[in-house]
């Protein structure tokens, strides 16, 4: 299995790569189909938890950031 990879860019959002399914705000199962999942980190988008540029215009300011997660052995 892939590693996940969560990249914060340079005063943006979290951007998650590699992941498979995540389970949304009303306990559903959802597939990201293989695409890369922007979440907000400035808290002003409309669309939470998933970015939609908000931060561009508040002006939201962060330092880029790189983790890789790798899934437990169950």
């Amino acid at each position: 299995m892939a590693d996940t990879i969560i990249r914060g860019r340079k005063n943006g959002p979290l951007l998650i790569s590699g992941l498979a399914s995540y389970v949304d705000g009303e306990g559903n199962k959802q597939t990201t189909g293989g695409s890369t999942v922007a979440l907000c980190r400035c808290g002003a988008s409309a669309n939470k938890p998933f970015c939609d540029g908000a931060h561009r215009k508040i002006s939201f300011e962060a330092p880029a950031i790189e983790l890789s997660v790798t899934p437990a052995d169950d």
